[in-house]
């Protein structure tokens, strides 16, 4: 027998469209999980004090999932949970993006050196009328030999500040910045859409990094990906992005705080979390057939294709990914626990400001008053 958990990011309907979305939506596996299945309490963050005469737009204030996220965090409730329950949340620095730096290196093949390690992302600015705007890096499309073409130019600007740059694949490249590890940063989800001001690093040495990433920009503002892409109607890439900041663990202390847990669907940077578990079951592309194959004790699967879609505000493709979910995972995997074939099913959900967290098993299916219904994705 085994555990279930079934993580969904942005499943959770913003409160502004949730009645109009719900309404759409015929699910019947999931109505029957949301109705049988017992809410479970979310820790909550610790409060970050900040300067008392800084504007509203940087209060960021506490922070607790189980009610309000606070909508100027530097990651999203998904996020900042994630980095919890694989040991990474830092107590020190509670308003930062996950340190994931070192283990998605790994994740790319790469072994990095000691020393302190950023993720960084080729990304697009939109300008705005008074200001610029960081578009989701996902609609970039970015080919590898493209990708290479900047990150060589780019190479030469990171050189020259004395910094170690290393390429990944065309989303993710890394940079050893001891002398950045100051910096708090933001992941791109949590600032997509926004201001970037807002969400841009902020340390001692920020302004050192705004300086190589302006002599960036300026390299590739003439370049000829960028005149390539423009021509075919594609949007530059006119900037990177800098988050994920970590040391690199011991390979004992790794091994110390990995969790026993099989991950499915774990891709992008959030393959980098297969650093973190002790299960050798790691399947960046599954489905519920896969998942219930396993013998796996505790399998973890994420369903995220929901993010851009409701990052973007593209509620139609949202209802879409929801109603595909319903009939490839949550009515397999409900079967199967009405079968016996597994032991629990814990639901995780989210959106931008708010997560929720359920757990059911096969007794709890047999709460015949609770009448299967959406409802509980209002709350």
């Amino acid at each position: 027998m085994s555990d279930i958990e079934i993580f969904v990011p942005f499943g959770l309907p913003p409160a502004e469209h949730a009645a109009d979305l719900l309404r759409e939506l015929q699910l019947p596996a999931l109505a029957m999980l949301l109705a049988r299945a017992r809410r479970l309490p979310i820790p909550a963050s610790p409060v970050v004090e900040r300067d008392a005469d800084a504007s509203a737009d940087w209060a960021r204030g506490s922070r607790c999932l189980d009610s309000q996220h606070d909508g100027f965090a530097r990651a999203l409730p998904h996020e900042m949970w994630l980095a919890r329950h694989f040991g990474l949340a830092d107590p020190t620095h509670p308003d930062n993006s996950p340190p994931v730096a070192a283990a998605l290196m790994r994740t790319c093949g790469i072994r990095p050196d000691p020393g302190h390690w950023f993720i960084v992302q080729p990304v697009h600015y939109h300008v705005a009328r008074d200001h610029l705007v960081l578009t989701d890096p996902r609609a970039l499309g970015l080919a590898d030999g493209d990708a290479r073409a900047l990150f060589a130019t780019a190479l030469r600007s990171f050189e020259e500040a004395g910094l170690e740059l290393r390429y990944g694949n065309a989303d993710y490249w890394f940079v050893r910045a001891d002398r950045h590890r100051d910096l708090l940063t933001a992941t791109p989800d949590a600032t997509c859409g926004h201001n970037i001001h807002i969400w841009m690093p902020e340390g001692t040495s920020a302004r050192a990094w705004r300086k190589l990433q302006n002599e960036v920009q300026m390299d590739w503002h003439t370049h000829s990906v960028n005149a390539a892409r423009t021509e075919a109607g594609r949007t530059p890439v006119n900037s990177l992005w800098l988050w994920g900041g970590a040391g690199v663990p011991t390979e004992t202390a790794s091994k110390a705080a990995a969790r026993a847990e099989s991950l499915f669907n774990f891709q992008g940077w959030y393959a980098a979390f297969g650093q973190y578990t002790s299960s050798s079951t790691i399947v960046p592309d599954a489905d519920a057939q896969t998942l219930l194959a396993s013998s796996e004790p505790h399998r973890f699967v994420m369903l995220d294709s929901l993010i851009g879609p409701a990052l973007a505000g593209d509620w139609a493709s949202w209802l879409e990914y929801m109603r595909m979910f319903e009939v490839s995972w949550f009515g397999p995997i409900l079967r199967a626990l009405h079968k016996g074939d597994i032991a629990s099913i814990s639901l995780i959900v989210n959106h931008n400001t708010r997560l929720r967290q359920w757990r059911t098993n096969r007794n709890g299916l047999r709460k015949i008053w609770q009448k299967p219904a959406l409802n509980r994705l209002l709350s």
